[in-house]
């Protein structure tokens, strides 16, 4: 009896998939390892729609920070939704870098992370949606940039204390995928020791065995000190945990 191809046996063939930051290095591979698994992909932009590109989006989206509701239209469309855009100031550590560092690299997935928990409540698929967030190792590292890594590690954090979503039935509406990576190259981290199509493969393949907690990175340290941390965060929002009004 044949067996069924790469394409075939992907969990993402026929998805459809969002990524923040696309243009980026780390997004590009995202895009075309999704591609190549059967995936339709939506990129999203900050910048200048793009020519369209074989290995590229099928779709491209402009957006800008703060103006979040206007994706929803597009979120409602997707299975997976990867948060990947930021920026890094280096040693920038001004009022105004500070807060632009802020407002992209942690506030604005917040709230793209609300308002898809919130499509994914409403219209609920048979197979829940997911968000992936990249934190970047730096959320326990040092990245020689502190204001990279403060806003990295807010992001983090709130990621971490998030817990499960569930629907009115208690079932799973949204699955939680944190992305914990470690240095590869690209126009934010031109010295990086790891390749971004790399990363990416190991990424899309962490995710497709389950995982939620997903570690790329050449450190050993970070495969022992991330799930701790990760841990110790969730234990510690839980019994402090309070109901609402």
């Amino acid at each position: 009896m044949p067996q069924a191809g790469p394409m075939a046996q992907s969990p993402y063939n026929g998805r459809c998939i969002g990524i923040t930051g696309s243009r980026g290095a780390l997004g590009a591979a995202l895009t075309r390892r999704f591609r190549a698994a059967g995936a339709r992909v939506i990129g999203f932009t900050h910048s200048s729609t793009p020519p369209e590109q074989a290995d590229g989006p099928h779709h491209w989206v402009n957006w800008s920070c703060g103006n979040e509701a206007s994706l929803d239209p597009h979120l409602e469309e997707i299975d997976v939704l990867i948060l990947n855009h930021a920026i890094n100031p280096q040693g920038n550590q001004s009022l105004e870098v500070i807060n632009q560092a802020l407002e992209i690299n942690a506030l604005s997935s917040w709230r793209l992370m609300q308002r898809f928990e919130a499509i994914s409540r409403a219209s609920p698929k048979i197979h829940p949606r997911e968000v992936w967030v990249n934190t970047s190792e730096a959320e326990i590292q040092p990245a020689v940039s502190p204001v990279y890594e403060l806003t990295k590690r807010m992001l983090g954090q709130l990621v971490s204390i998030r817990g499960a979503v569930l629907d009115e039935t208690g079932r799973e509406a949204l699955t939680l995928r944190k992305l914990v990576l470690g240095p590869f190259r690209s126009s934010l981290n031109p010295i990086g020791v790891m390749d971004a199509d790399f990363v990416a493969t190991q990424v899309l393949r962490q995710a497709s065995w389950g995982f939620r907690l997903v570690i790329v990175t050449p450190n050993p340290l970070t495969y022992v000190l991330m799930p701790l941390t990760e841990l110790g965060r969730r234990a510690y929002s839980r019994i402090l945990s309070r109901p609402g009004p």
